[in-house]
């Protein structure tokens, strides 16, 4: 009895171990668990974007100074580095569902130009 009772801990045993790799291997990503990158241009007094909108989720801005001034990129309560001309940075941010204003914060850009809205959708 006691021989039927190992036997079968074992075979339980070996089908966990062996289905464990395939289960994991064939799990789908969670939703939102991967990253969308919005490449920004920057000079005197524009943003461009590859993109004015993206999924919600995480978004991250690599934003690039191609101005002779220095730049850097606010949204959702969150600022890059300042940027000198040539520079690049990346800022990373989660965004639920809505319209999120960005602008550049060094004194007189965003009055300038140098704003606009991203829709994460």
């Amino acid at each position: 009895m006691r021989r039927n009772h190992l036997l079968a801990a074992s075979a339980l045993t070996a089908a966990v171990a062996a289905a464990a790799p395939a289960a994991i291997a064939g799990d789908p990503p969670r939703a939102g668990a991967s990253a969308t990158t919005i490449r920004v241009s920057a000079d005197e007094y524009s943003y461009r974007l590859s993109s004015k909108s993206a999924p919600a989720g995480r978004v991250t801005f690599r934003l690039t100074n191609n101005g002779r001034l220095k730049h850097d990129l606010k949204i959702a309560g969150k600022k890059s580095k300042l940027i000198g001309r040539g520079g690049s940075t990346s800022l990373s941010v989660r965004l639920r569902k809505g319209s999120y204003r960005y602008i550049c914060t060094v004194k007189g850009h965003a009055a300038a130009g140098m704003k606009g809205t991203f829709r994460a959708r």
